[in-house]
């Protein structure tokens, strides 16, 4: 029986002819599971440092260039933490996004976007569930989950973290938005205003976004909390952003009276109001202040009051939650409010009456 010719041959030149070794070699070669090879290529924790070395080596020795796709299968893992967003276009979103995709990226791992647009496209999501398998992690921006909708996230077996809206049975990061709007009531309550309107941008169907109807709410308490004074035809809104802020202002300025002071859900909101009371006439902030919420980074461009939110930073708080989550350190039910401050600029000051009797 002649022998093997195989036998007299180098290994490695074997697996040269191959192709590119694979995870499972490298596992073979270092004596370990290729979920173990996966972990210390990676640099995660719960693997010692002799086997660290070993597996280095043998990755060394085999040329081996480590894949996502290889790493997911051997792991179970797929390296990805996905992001949802009802709407990527708009700033809060994109800045949160932004947070969530510098922390996640300086810790090895890839985004996976998922953006709703509308209604439908939320209940397709909670429907088909489309991330099931893809990502190791989520991160929901304002979605407000009811109870059955947190039980089909659940079942995909992967962390969740939200970023505003409820934290029903997932980790959360956000602010107090009763907390905010009562700092802007405060803030023109000692300016002396009295009369306060409120601009607000409308829920889109179907979304179920958790910020137009907190703030809403807020604002009414607070104005019986201050001791203020607003009227039904003073709260008004339109379409989320800055149109929808012009068209909302322009029926305040047909009534017999107007407010000397306007707060605004959101400071693209604010933009809008101030372009309609501007084009109508009315001096801001002598004859009206406008104070808004969030600090835009236009804000300052248009000196407006805000009350400013770590909008970026509780994207990457959000994150950073969701990786301890995931590497087993961190509580999966873990809330986080993060702080706010005011930010006073052009856009208010005390109502014509008040300052006309400084003035004397």
């Amino acid at each position: 029986m002649s022998a093997d010719p195989r036998g007299s041959r180098d290994p490695d030149d074997a697996l040269a002819e191959q192709g590119p070794a694979s995870i499972f070699d490298v596992a073979d070669r270092a004596g370990v599971s290729a979920s173990t090879v996966s972990r210390s290529l990676r640099g995660l924790p719960n693997v010692a440092p002799a086997t660290r070395v070993r597996v280095a080596l043998a990755a060394e020795e085999l040329a081996y260039v480590a894949s996502p796709a290889a790493s997911g299968l051997a792991s179970g893992r797929t390296s990805t933490v996905g992001i949802v967003v009802p709407f990527l276009t708009r700033w809060f979103f994109m800045r949160v996004v932004q947070g969530v995709e510098e922390v996640v990226r300086a810790a090895g791992y890839d985004v996976l976007l998922h953006n709703l647009r509308d209604g439908a496209g939320r209940e397709q999501f909670l429907e088909r569930l489309p991330l099931n398998r893809k990502v190791d992690g989520m991160v929901l921006v304002d979605l407000a989950l009811q109870p059955d909708e947190q039980a089909r996230l659940q079942s995909l077996g992967v962390p969740v973290t939200v970023v505003g809206g409820d934290a029903l049975g997932v980790g959360a990061v956000g602010i107090d938005d009763a907390a905010g709007v009562r700092i802007a009531l405060q803030h023109l309550s000692h300016l002396g205003h009295h009369d306060v309107g409120m601009v607000g941008g409308t829920a889109v169907p179907g979304l179920d976004f958790a910020v137009p109807g907190s703030r809403r709410l807020a604002f009414l308490d607070a104005v019986d909390e201050a001791c203020l004074a607003t009227a039904p035809e003073w709260v008004v809104s339109d379409d989320w952003g800055i149109e929808g802020g012009a068209r909302a202002t322009e029926p305040l300025l047909s009534g017999r009276r107007l407010p000397t002071a306007l707060f605004a859900e959101c400071d693209e909101i604010a933009f809008g109001a101030l372009r309609t009371l501007r084009l109508a006439g009315l001096d801001v902030p002598r004859r009206m202040s406008v104070i808004g919420f969030d600090d835009h980074e236009m804000a300052s461009v248009v000196n407006l009051t805000t009350v400013a939110q770590p909008v970026q930073a509780q994207g990457a708080a959000a994150a950073t939650m969701l990786l301890d989550v995931m590497h087993g350190r961190g509580d999966p039910f873990a809330r986080l409010v993060m702080p706010m401050q005011l930010v006073v600029r052009g856009s208010t000051a005390p109502p014509p009456r008040r300052r006309r009797v400084d003035r004397r």
